[in-house]
């Protein structure tokens, strides 16, 4: 039997009824409910300036004074789920693969009431029929998928392995969710065996392409790509394929050196063994400073690419305010630069650190405190702009950390340097306050399935509402006239 399923390696948006909020300044956020009018007996002076809404799990508030007008109802937008975390560089694909042969029976077991059944996974855990237990663990780990929870996604999957260690399915889920998790090295075995089992399935060879591709071996992708595509075409698996080949093209005469925690791509004729020397050892310090600040190593060498300025556009299709990318691995533009320069090494060390997040994480940090922490990293303070963010947030016209919680790419050049200077404030004011530890706390919190505002509450005692007035006033403080 063979059904439709989907490799989950970025959540997908799901069109959904919403509500509205249309700000002041043409901005709009998509909400699963807002709350006007609610509790006008209780806590009124709380209420009284703020709107309040929902996006999943989370509660936010936004100044009255921002809001222009709310609509009720409307199908969301794909792509415009407010707080949930994306990755840019992460596929989905749609595929044909072998279903279990008791998944309908075993699904209303495991699946309660929109929930996964511990009591129920764990007596059919028991069962005498392998399969029977793979299936419901299988379940459980899609159920925790589709609704963006890939850190408890992951142990379901490696209990169903227990029981079905060769089952291609199970081994694309979970090299899908590893990869998702940002441990794509640790993926590679699974995906080169699900490979193996099934020879023939577009599906397994699809995804050992993303996972060669994210582990820093893109000759290998573009072969496996290129064999999934004859298997069957798909749409997804040809742009990344095109996008696999352009960087291949561009490094067709890159030399390769590494240090004990980097792989170095680069074009010989653009760089000095010299420059070369000393940007790697500029990468080993600052990487012992980010494990000295967050407390954290991460398992596996990072990679590192040197381009000539056209040839970084070319193959990141960055916008033209970008100064580096990192989408797993660290691209760098250099033209007319001989020298590790006072800029270079901030543009590392703020780069270097999304590497440590993404790890810490496990993919999924908000942006507005993955970019604040990277900006903390390579020296900016917000004192440059100080006083324009008090203003900003004291009228109510800041951009909401949950608008931040999503990439920055999509923003003109006058948005993302708000959303920058916001990004850094806001983790300025955790440091301050609270330390790194809890920083470090939060992104630990991130990899073992918290949402965003859970972990935010968890460490600093505040929700989104609480800390956009505790920033509010802490700016006002420290640059407000």
């Amino acid at each position: 039997m063979r059904t439709l399923v989907l490799i989950l390696v970025l959540l997908p948006a799901v069109p959904a009824a919403a509500d509205v909020i249309h700000l002041k300044n043409g901005r709009t956020i998509w909400a699963d409910r807002v709350h006007q009018d609610q509790d006008k007996d209780k806590d009124k002076d709380k209420n009284k300036d703020h709107i309040e809404y929902e996006v999943g799990e989370d509660t936010y508030a936004i100044p009255k004074s921002s809001v222009d007008h709310i609509e009720s109802g409307g199908a969301r937008p794909s792509g415009s789920g407010g707080s949930g975390f994306s990755s840019s560089n992460a596929p989905n694909i749609s595929a044909v693969a072998p279903s279990f042969d008791h998944e309908a029976d075993v699904a209303i077991k495991v699946i309660r009431a929109g929930k996964v059944d511990i009591d129920a996974l764990a007596i059919l855990s028991q069962a005498a029929n392998p399969e029977v237990a793979a299936t419901a663990y299988f379940l459980a780990g899609k159920h925790e998928s589709d609704g963006g929870n890939f850190p408890v996604a992951k142990r379901y999957y490696e209990s169903a392995l227990r029981f079905q260690p060769d089952n291609a399915t199970l081994l694309i889920y979970y090299a899908a969710t590893l990869m998702r998790t940002g441990h794509a090295a640790e993926a590679l075995p699974y995906a080169q065996h699900a490979a193996t089992v099934a020879p023939d399935s577009a599906d397994a060879i699809a995804m050992l392409g993303f996972v060669q591709f994210a582990s820093d071996h893109t000759p290998d992708a573009i072969r496996s790509w290129k064999k999934s595509l004859a298997l069957r075409p798909d749409a997804t698996v040809k742009e990344y394929l095109a996008r696999a080949e352009r960087e291949s093209n561009a490094e067709s005469d890159f030399s390769q050196r590494e240090s004990s925690h980097f792989n170095l791509h680069f074009e010989g004729k653009d760089t000095s063994e010299k420059f070369r020397r000393d940007l790697l050892a500029t990468l080993d310090s600052e990487y012992d400073d980010l494990v000295r600040d967050l407390g954290y190593a991460p398992h596996n060498n990072i990679a590192v690419t040197l381009y000539p300025q056209q040839a970084f556009f070319d193959v990141t299709r960055a916008p033209s305010w970008t100064g580096a990318v990192n989408d797993g691995k660290l691209r760098i533009p250099i033209s007319g630069v001989s020298s590790v320069t006072p800029e270079l090494a901030r543009v590392l060390k703020h780069e270097l650190t999304h590497s440590f997040i993404a790890e810490m994480s496990g993919n999924r940090c908000p942006t507005w405190l993955n970019e604040g922490v990277a900006q903390m990293e390579e020296g900016r303070s917000s004192a440059t702009n100080g006083r324009q963010l008090a203003q900003l947030f004291a009228t109510g016209n800041e951009i909401p950390f949950n608008m931040l919680e999503g990439g920055f790419m999509s923003f003109s050049a006058g948005e993302a340097t708000v959303a920058y200077a916001e990004s850094l404030a806001g983790a300025e004011y955790i440091r301050d306050g609270y330390g790194m530890t809890e920083i470090s706390r939060m992104l630990s919190l991130l990899s073992q399935g918290s949402s965003s505002e859970a972990a935010l509450r968890t460490s600093v005692h505040s929700g989104y509402r609480q800390f956009r007035d505790e920033m509010t006033r802490w700016l006002k403080e420290k640059y407000g006239e």
